[in-house]
């Protein structure tokens, strides 16, 4: 066989490869997502805030002038090479310490600096007033959810832990849609929990981090904060728009980094309202007397629910874990009959952070999960950790 036949028969097995990707990512397309991603989308996303407009404007506005400083600089030179060559009988010139192209060098880029500074600082100095909030609410970055507390305004003393839909993650872990399946407008974007806030209100986003650098960042909205262990940075956003906006974590925060959605609910003011009080409901039928002494079953079936929604993401529905991630089916500390040891773990992590702390949740909750963790798999242990043990080791 000849080399040009060899190279025909390479050249027509990668097109071969690169037809089936296409053909294959064509069966598993997704539509445009309002509020979200857009297929084969090249430009910003759609503003719904002043801030994110005012940013679609400076885009604009910069880019069109580093087009007319590169058409004009480069124009004059490949003018000046086409028309004044040596080839042609061209002479180079011989002249320096021109006063006028001096200062015309000096005064042109100052001027077209400041043209641009102006505007961007107006943008940046607005991006950056955080003041006289409507709601407060704090972000906090955790491998890899996001945790909302609401500490200031209508709906003061809301939090909860927001996860990535457990469907959707299984759909990932099991290599995407299959054949003939279709794969969800906002694949990797549902989450259980979204963040709920009012349209047209000045929100606050104060933002940390339990373990490594996370960034929230919302792009309809024209924001993105890092959020760092150990320190508190903030940012704000109004909606114009009633609606559901997308945005990711931003920072390359470990593994699961593309796991890690955000989900803003933007609603009227009388909707919001109706939710505030759903989750004072919702929170008063949480609030578990923490004295009550509860029977294994109870506790395996509710332990079950809070194990799905915060846990299998990283230990997986079996126990096994996956890679650096611990496996609870047959772990030391879950058999063993001291249960202060999985306790203060499940209150305060581990393993410098990649194991969350899960403060946030009930002492019930708490109570529940462990004693779920006791006796499923092949953990039969029989053992019943009640919320009264949580309560002590939170002291």
């Amino acid at each position: 066989m000849s080399k040009l036949t060899r190279l025909g028969f390479q050249h027509a097995g990668s097109a071969t490869v690169f037809a089936a990707a296409w053909l294959s990512t064509a069966a598993y397309a997704v539509n445009d997502l309002p509020g979200g991603p857009a297929v084969n989308q090249l430009n910003l996303h759609p503003a719904v805030t002043r801030i994110a407009e005012e940013q679609h404007w400076l885009h604009w506005f910069m880019m069109i002038i580093c087009v007319l400083i590169f058409v004009a600089v480069f124009g004059v030179m490949f003018y000046s090479i086409l028309k004044h060559r040596k080839s042609v009988g061209h002479k180079a010139a011989n002249f320096h310490e021109s006063t006028v192209v001096e200062i015309a060098w000096t005064i042109v880029p100052f001027v077209i600096v400041i043209a641009m500074a102006l505007p961007a600082t107006k943008v940046l100095v607005a991006q950056k007033d955080t003041t006289s909030a409507d709601l407060t609410i704090k972000a906090t970055g955790i491998q890899w959810k996001w945790g909302y507390d609401y500490i200031k305004g209508e709906g003061e003393g809301i939090g909860f832990v927001s996860t990535l839909d457990t469907a959707q993650r299984q759909m990932s872990n099991n290599g995407g849609p299959k054949a003939g399946e279709t794969a969800p407008d906002n694949y990797l974007l549902k989450v259980d929990n979204p963040l709920v806030v009012p349209v047209n209100k000045k929100i606050r986003i104060i933002t940390t981090a339990n373990d490594v650098i996370h960034a929230f960042a919302v792009p309809a909205f024209g924001i993105k904060q890092d959020a760092i262990p150990g320190f508190v940075r903030d940012t704000w956003f109004r909606a114009e728009k009633i609606g559901d906006f997308y945005g990711q974590c931003q920072e390359l925060c470990g593994k699961e980094h593309a796991y890690m959605p955000i989900h803003v609910k933007v609603v009227s003011a009388q909707d919001y309202t109706a939710w505030v009080a759903g989750k004072a409901k919702e929170a008063a039928a949480l609030a578990d007397d923490p004295s009550k002494v509860w029977t294994l079953v109870d506790l395996k079936a509710r332990g079950e629910k809070v194990y799905t929604a915060n846990c299998a993401a990283c230990h997986q529905a079996n126990g096994k874990g996956a890679g650096p991630i611990k496996p609870l089916d047959g772990s030391a500390i879950v058999l063993d009959a001291d249960h202060n040891k999985q306790i203060q773990i499940l209150l305060n992590g581990a393993v410098g952070g990649a194991m969350p702390s899960w403060k946030a949740l009930s002492d019930t909750d708490l109570a529940a999960v462990a004693s779920y963790t006791k006796n499923n798999w092949s953990n039969q242990t029989g053992q019943i950790v009640q919320p009264s043990e949580v309560v002590a080791a939170r002291k």
